[in-house]
């Protein structure tokens, strides 16, 4: 009906040409003009008129004289009163400005005065009456000011605020009535669409439509909108426009408001005028709200999705060229956004940009603003690389590309993470659920706030739907890869402390050590109950609660014979689960072996897997050494039996912690022994001022030192009892052990060296204690760390240098004993 309206429309502007014409040629002082053309605007130009409507209109004249201006005046009178009221208040300078002008008057006042809603408006543009050949070439005069108004400046914060403007502007009382300018009404649809066609229509012709619906259609073909929000925003369009046209013909009086819910006899006369039915539930009116509410809200659903897309912003502005990506144009774009292979990165772009698949067209639309995200990002060849494979690993996923468009934040923070860190690119490729919380990065946004049991009733749950050992085992190894991946993204966008990417890192481990664990135990599908009960005890940073991206499980596992076994039985059971634990987590699959390291057990590797619990008592009553008991302030339960766990605890307890606290001997003793390993471990040529683990100041010294204190004051002072470095730092000041100075020193130097060692694996995929030399990985782990984008990433290093140096001024002093 609309289309057949505007073509009446049209016709009538065609024949009110004539009739005009007719009526001034009798008179011979009135000159008719050679040539003038009707541009229609608005709905009538988008064959979109209502039936009670103004017919929009342009008039365009050669020469724009007296006698043009008489016949457009004659023109518009002549339509008015037969047909349509016509309405010529579009044209430049509105009802001030001239009623005719000539195409270049046209286009001087649209290229100098112009404002950005006029482009708008413009886009509706098209020749209906007169003379054709004038008002083709009209047409195509202006075409090119519509289809490149998104190059100026805060052209989308304009569109954005006049549609705001619009809004305000309604009537409070009538706003939820208002089908045409209303939230959810037949503008929000125009002003989305429109502003997706000024924006991707600069380099995409198929989307130069005057008519929304066409438009939609154009751009959901394109990619640039989803097929099903296009077909959604299109169905509640045409309702709307449904209900619009029934209620201006009810009294044939232009109307865009929706009946008050309390006029049952005029909500009643519109459900029927929209040929709607009783559904059962409710009765035609009940439909007929339902229906009218139910639109509304998906119509201002997505408008906000599509009008405040940040995509928008990004691609407007771009130069058009860059927004092609011609092979020239790209290729030297790229070398002034700084990569260094122009030519690697075409290549790239080709590979995501080939052929007339619709990713391809969404790609097309996507990279350009990407590839100015990664632009800013620390290795943006690394990270085209990075967003190429995922890509491509991705590609039968069918929200992928979906979600990168539409939410804008997820791309910036996807481009600066694939920028950065190799880890994150290598998890991503087979965890890509994890993409989607990358839309909300609040701070109780799932990407930081996952509860550690939930993780692992997940992974106990996964486990038991496997019988077979390895597929139950890999199933868990899925779930820690995607919880690695989280912890990683919200590590890099600055969401997490060192203290929280740590703990969250190392309750993965513990989940995956017991879903192993309980793995092993069905496997050996007994037909009795087990001979022993089992423990596995975290040592080392897991037991600390203190792991980083590259480690492994250091643990010891403890058993007990059960009601009726032996000891020698519970032993050979005991062992052959702990084995088969090891052997399930260091089998080879698409993830890294997770290694479990068991020996810093009684007589380390030469020493029994398992032991009994009577047998560590024996162990640790007669033949353990220093070292050992210093080890023991790391252990804790991780997985398996709860109550042995703590009778191991109970048993340990006063060997860690000792009544009579640290001989002078064994104090000495333990100097020398870290004396000896950071001269064998260090590897050679390592420069200690940067190196993480074993260099001044860094981690060995600060735990060092914090273990020496807990040996020789925690039999006292029951607070410093804990397997946390930076808890046993803050109870040492508590307890007056440390000065608050040297505590803050020690914990910035510990923090900095953990924070620099975990950047470091994210930035180059796998561990390295020792910070990067100058290049682009010392600028992403920089980066990786917070530091601001083209700065100088030496600022980190002196920093580094700064805080490990006064640590380790700290750990002379209390440590060595140095005066």
């Amino acid at each position: 009906a609309a289309a057949a309206l505007s073509d009446l429309a049209a016709a009538a502007m065609r024949a009110a040409v004539a009739v005009a014409a007719a009526e001034l040629e009798p008179d011979p002082e009135v000159e008719l003009p050679a040539r003038l053309a009707v541009i229609a605007m608005g709905k009538t130009g988008g064959r979109e008129l209502n039936y009670v409507s103004d017919v929009d209109v342009i008039f365009v004249a050669e020469p724009a004289d007296q006698a043009a201006t008489r016949l457009a005046t004659a023109t518009m009178r002549v339509a008015s009163a037969a047909c349509f009221p016509v309405d010529a208040n579009l044209r430049p300078e509105g009802r001030s400005g001239a009623l005719v002008r000539t195409i270049d008057g046209h286009v001087t006042y649209y290229r100098r005065w112009a404002t950005t809603w006029e482009f708008q408006a413009l886009l509706k543009a098209r020749p209906i009456a007169g003379d054709p050949e004038l008002g083709a070439a009209y047409a195509e005069a202006v075409a090119p000011l519509v289809w490149n108004a998104a190059d100026r400046e805060n052209f989308v914060a304009d569109v954005q605020a006049m549609r705001r403007r619009v809004l305000d502007h309604v009537r409070p009382e009538l706003a939820e009535r208002e089908l045409k300018l209303g939230r959810g009404g037949l503008r929000d649809v125009e002003f989305a669409v429109q502003l997706l066609q000024l924006v991707h229509g600069r380099t995409d012709p198929r989307l130069h439509s005057p008519t929304t619906l066409d438009a939609l259609t154009a751009l959901a073909d394109g990619g640039y909108v989803g097929r099903d929000d296009a077909a959604n925003l299109a169905a509640s369009y045409r309702f709307l426009r449904l209900l619009e046209h029934r209620l201006q013909l009810e009294r044939l009086r232009r109307t865009h408001l929706f009946p008050a819910e309390t006029d049952t006899a005029a909500l009643r006369w519109l459900a029927r005028a929209a040929r709607l039915r009783p559904d059962g539930r409710r009765d035609v009116v009940g439909v007929l709200l339902a229906e009218w509410h139910g639109n509304a809200r998906r119509v201002r659903r997505l408008h906000e999705k599509l009008f405040y897309r940040p995509l928008l912003e990004s691609v407007s502005r771009m130069p058009a060229d860059a927004v092609r990506l011609s092979e020239k144009a790209a290729a030297q774009r790229l070398a002034a956004l700084g990569y260094a292979s122009p030519e690697g990165a075409l290549a790239h772009l080709r590979a995501l940009t080939g052929g007339v698949s619709r990713a391809a067209a969404i790609q097309q639309t996507l990279l350009p603003v990407l590839l100015d995200e990664l632009a800013d990002a620390p290795d943006p060849d690394r990270g085209l690389l990075a967003y190429r494979r995922v890509s491509e690993a991705l590609a039968a996923t069918p929200w992928y590309l979906r979600l990168l468009r539409d939410e804008g934040a997820v791309a910036q923070r996807l481009m600066f993470l694939l920028g950065t860190s190799n880890l994150v690119a290598d998890l991503l490729t087979r965890a890509a659920e994890v993409l989607q919380m990358l839309a909300d990065a609040g701070p109780e946004a799932e990407l930081v706030r996952r509860d550690p049991a939930e993780v692992a009733a997940s992974m106990r749950t996964a486990v038991s739907r496997h019988t077979e050992p390895l597929a139950a085992v890999a199933a868990a190894r899925t779930l820690r890869r995607h919880e690695m991946l989280r912890i990683a993204a919200a590590d890099l966008l600055g969401l997490l402390d060192t203290e929280q990417v740590c703990a969250a890192l190392s309750s993965v481990w513990v989940a995956v050590l017991q879903a192993a664990l309980d793995a092993a135990v069905r496997s050996q599908r007994l037909d009795r109950p087990p001979p022993a009960r089992l423990v596995v005890i975290g040592m080392g940073r897991l037991g600390g609660a203190e792991l980083g991206y590259g480690s492994d499980a250091d643990v010891m596992f403890v058993c007990e014979p059960t009601e009726g076994a032996t000891e020698q039985e519970a032993v050979r059971y005991a062992t052959t689960i702990a084995e088969t634990v090891r052997q399930l987590l260091s089998a080879p699959t698409p993830d890294p072996a997770l290694e479990v390291d068991a020996n810093l057990r009684p007589d380390g590797r030469s020493g029994p897997l398992v032991r009994t619990l009577e047998s560590y008592r024996s162990y640790y009553a007669n033949r353990s050494e220093v070292w050992e008991a210093q080890a023991l302030l790391r252990a804790r339960p991780v997985a398996g039996d709860a109550d042995l766990g703590r009778r191991f605890i109970a048993l340990i307890d006063p060997i860690r912690y000792p009544d009579d606290g640290l001989a002078a001997a064994k104090a000495t003793e333990i100097r020398r022994i870290k004396a000896r390993v950071d001269a064998e471990r260090l590897p050679r040529g390592a420069d200690r001022s940067t190196h993480t683990k074993l260099g001044h100041g860094g981690l060995a010294d600060v735990e060092w030192t914090v273990q020496l204190i807990q040996l020789q004051h925690a039999g006292d002072v029951p607070e410093l009892r804990t397997t946390s470095t930076i808890d046993g730092l803050r109870e040492a000041t508590e307890a007056g052990l440390l000065s608050a100075q040297d505590v803050d020193e020690l914990a910035a130097g510990w923090t900095m060296a953990t924070r620099a060692r975990n950047a470091v694996m994210l930035v180059r995929g796998k561990p390295f204690d020792q910070l990067p030399g100058p290049g682009r990985d010392l600028v992403a782990v920089a980066r990786a760390l917070g530091y601001p984008a083209g700065g100088d990433p030496g600022e980190f290093v002196d920093d580094y240098r700064r805080a490990t140096r006064r640590a380790r001024a700290v750990v002379e002093r209390v440590f060595y004993g140095s005066a």
